[in-house]
């Protein structure tokens, strides 16, 4: 990512921000309320376009975007009436590519317990940790985080760690805007505005 530039209602939200994301690379994208964060990772996911500047995903050999980003954003973009499994089925339906089946995700993220209850009935930690077993019910290279660890309890925070540092251990990257740390030794920081 090069220079690029964000614009919002007519109004500049940031510009030049740029960096470089490997394997096995985490980054934590870190700045004020209204800094921009959640928009810069619209335009990682392709649902905003950049006002200026270069995205390049290098080695994707022209991979469809769908095909390489999971996205879990400040909604977990469960359906209330769904039950914690039933939600899981649909996403790994719907993205291919499986990985873990929806009952050893739910298992990693400790509610294999509440597998059948609709989500709508779940705490707002662990509606979270239903989002975030996502992750691990189809395949995808670059993990795009926002707020990660919000709603989460100290125990899940160590959870969502551990996860980030497997996925990392075998090759993938994370980009997450957060105001708290991750946890991830060696994550590098990029601040978005002052």
């Amino acid at each position: 990512m090069e220079n690029l530039a964000c614009r919002r209602g007519g109004r500049l939200i940031f510009e030049d921000v740029g960096f470089r994301l490997g394997n096995g690379e985490a980054i934590a994208l870190t700045g004020r309320n209204g800094a921009g964060k959640s928009s810069l990772i619209a335009m990682l996911c392709g649902r905003l376009r950049p006002e200026a500047g270069v995205l390049r995903i290098e080695g994707a050999d022209d991979a469809p975007l769908q095909e390489l980003i999971h996205l879990v954003g400040h909604r977990d973009g469960l359906k209330t009436s769904l039950s914690a499994r039933e939600n899981l089925d649909f996403a790994q339906a719907l993205l291919g590519d499986a990985a873990l089946p929806a009952d050893a995700a739910l298992e990693r993220v400790g509610l294999a317990h509440i597998a059948e209850l609709p989500v709508g009935y779940l705490s707002a930690g662990q509606r979270r940790r239903v989002a975030l077993a996502r992750l691990l019910v189809s395949r995808r290279p670059f993990w795009l985080l926002d707020e990660p660890m919000s709603a989460l309890d100290i125990s899940a925070q160590a959870m969502l760690t551990g996860l980030m540092e497997a996925h990392l251990g075998e090759g993938g990257a994370i980009l997450a805007a957060t105001h708290g740390p991750l946890g991830l030794d060696g994550a590098t920081e990029v601040r978005i505005g002052p």
